[in-house]
């Protein structure tokens, strides 16, 4: 993982401004141990904090064209640059082997046209030094965090993480996945309404008429309302003048009001598209096996996150297999680290860690079992909140034990890990998945799901492995794979009564994991940790809240009130690190029952009144549901 700070927009370079984007960056520094570096000029500045993965030797960053004219850093790794490398040869000069180094040449050739052509996660500023001009883009699924800023003189601000930005700028917002922002020969398209995809999160804008914003401006939760007589009256320069197109109650979105752009827009999206499709074990299991391949490429040590759970034993499984050759070299010649190792945390006695173990004797990896303590982890909720930068329940509750054990890989030398997030999202493995009554609602959720995702588990995995220069790659989110497994047939994904959920994963992988893992029911990483984990932490919280704190809680926190105590907590502690009103809006809230969406809570009567995400909360499913 690496960190970018950029400063768009300059009217007029400075020391002061360079020493600004400077201390900015040092605020990130711990995404990007390795190496610092930072360009000036026309009216961009930007910063890197790198993390080597790939080309420790000469990809510093920011990166350059070989006539100097274009500038890029990125945060994220390009998992096809080989392929794109060989497209170019002959006809583009690259001056490293930064695996990031083919954005540019993509840009030479393409112009901005260039993005469905990356497969990895990513989130990257480029400058055209000819042009004056910028383009700023972001991963599919977000995996990669990526913040937007926004000052009044039209200063444009953009940052991995929002401790960055937080009293750098007037306004900021996380960047939406699947997007990019451009000044780069580009009109904004006139404005005839608002069509508002709530599955995706996007808007989609076309036309002369305007539509009002209304709800939460944070670029995932809007509400519609046609403003007759209103018109948008286009600035010069879109990103130069402050807009004041729209009136409304809230400040208006940052991602519409810069005139974000959708580049991510697949069939599967909708349900129509996907339910007559096949179903393919050998399909699953292909693709996956194929996107763990390619995601091995590495010039350090890596390791495998391993809870114990189906997601995660197949991918070290997966990784296992190919961990004695060297990707780059097509399985040609030996890895230049042979022994793979894996990573397990977890109370003493947690169910998470003794399935790990037998997991890792089967398949052989180097074991590594790291045993925290209930103390440890109350005393690191408030650097963990600090570093992933956000309040929502079930993230600190999973993100605490992930920063304690990323400490313990960083020590190791270890600077990259696979895991196993997505898998639930993409194949309907959280428990409320079972009340699911059909397979359009079941489906739509899980769009729903990956549209969110990186408000909670790629959040999560992101920062609190970067928190200590720990790089986390999650091949269930590969853009090829998901193409697989969205488009397969949510029938044969749905787990009703007591099937048990993500069926066609295990199939896929059963011969490569013991039975007793391959047929384990989902437990979610908060809860595998040791369940008197969550349940501390819920007793904790409630004798440190007061009843009369929470009857005053809106009065205190107007934007997302706490929904109960243990939320009050840690919303107290996340405004004490960023006070701002841009930092509350940055983070999703919503009511759920085991992670679901607050859509899904319809799915069972008994939901309705309920506000738990542990998967225990779904009585009848989980075996042992309190």
């Amino acid at each position: 993982m690496c960190g970018i700070v950029s400063i768009l927009n300059v009217r007029k370079q400075s020391q002061e401004l360079r020493e600004k984007a400077l201390h900015m960056s040092q605020k990130i520094r711990h995404r990007g141990p390795d190496w610092s570096g930072i360009y000036c000029g026309g009216s961009a500045i930007l910063a890197h904090e790198r993390l080597s993965i790939v080309d420790p030797e000469s990809g510093g960053q920011p990166l350059y064209s070989p006539d100097g004219k274009l500038v890029l850093a990125v945060n994220g790794e390009i998992y096809n640059h080989l392929d794109i490398r060989k497209r170019y040869a002959g006809k583009y000069d690259f001056q490293t082997g930064s695996d990031c180094e083919v954005i540019l040449a993509l840009y030479h050739d393409k112009g901005i046209h260039f993005l469905e052509d990356l497969n990895g996660i990513f989130a990257f500023v480029l400058y055209d030094k000819e042009r004056d001009a910028f383009l700023i883009a972001r991963d599919p699924i977000g995996v990669i965090p990526l913040y937007i800023g926004y000052d009044s003189d039209g200063t444009v601000y953009v940052a991995s993480e929002l401790k960055a930005l937080e009293g750098q700028c007037e306004r900021y917002e996380p960047f939406l996945p699947g997007h990019y922002l451009t000044n780069i020969d580009h009109s904004p398209p006139a404005i005839d309404h608002c069509d508002v995809d709530y599955t995706w999160g996007m808007l989609r804008l076309e036309g002369s008429e305007v539509a009002s914003l209304s709800g939460h401006w944070s670029g995932f939760r809007y509400e519609v309302a046609s403003l007759p007589g209103y018109k948008v009256s286009s600035p010069d320069n879109l990103i130069t003048s402050k807009p004041h197109n729209l009136e409304t109650s809230e400040p208006q979105n940052l991602n519409t009001m810069f005139n974000v752009q959708c580049y991510y827009q697949r069939d599967w999206m909708k349900y129509d598209a996907v339910r007559d499709n096949p179903a393919s074990v050998s399909a699953i299991h292909d693709a996956l096996e194929a996107a763990v391949k390619r995601q091995l490429m590495s010039d350090v040590p890596y390791g495998v996150l391993l809870s114990g759970g189906l997601d995660s034993s197949v991918i070290s499984a997966l990784a296992e297999k190919y961990s004695q050759m060297r990707i780059e070299t097509d399985s040609q010649t030996r890895a230049y680290w042979p022994r793979l190792h894996s990573f397990a945390v977890g109370l003493k006695g947690a169910p998470d860690l003794a399935k790990a173990r037998l997991v890792a004797e089967h398949i052989g990896t180097v074991h590594h079992e790291i045993n925290y303590t209930i103390q440890e982890g109350l005393d690191a909720i408030r650097d963990v909140i600090y570093f992933i930068e956000t309040y929502d329940v079930t993230t600190v509750r999973a993100s605490t034990p992930m920063y304690l054990l990323a400490r313990v890989i960083k020590s190791m030398g270890i600077k990259m890990v696979l895991s196993g997030e997505g898998a639930d999202e993409v194949f309907g493995g959280y428990l409320y998945f079972h009340k699911a009554p059909s397979a359009k609602a079941f489906h739509e959720e899980t769009v729903r799901k990956l549209s969110k995702l990186h408000f909670y588990d790629c959040l999560r995995a992101n920062k609190s492995l970067s928190a200590w220069g720990v790089e986390g790659r999650v091949p269930f989110l590969d853009k090829e794979f998901l193409d697989v497994a969205m488009r397969t047939n949510p029938e044969a994904k749905m787990c009703p009564g007591s099937t048990i959920e993500k069926r066609i994963v295990r199939e896929a992988f059963a011969d490569m994991l013991p039975a007793e893992i391959a047929w384990r029911q989902k437990e979610q990483f908060s809860d595998g940790v040791g369940y008197s984990w969550i349940d501390t932490l819920k007793k904790i919280t409630s004798e440190a809240v007061s009843d009369e704190q929470m009857a005053h809680a809106a009065e205190r926190f107007p934007i997302n009130p706490p929904l109960n105590k243990e939320e009050y907590y840690y919303r107290s502690i996340f405004a004490e690190h960023f006070p701002s009103d841009s930092a509350a809006r940055s983070v999703n809230q919503e009511a759920s029952v085991a992670c679901s969406t607050a859509i899904a809570l319809e799915w069972d009567a008994a939901f309705k009144n309920m506000n738990d995400p542990s998967g225990r909360a779904v009585k009848g499913v989980h075996e042992q549901a309190y």
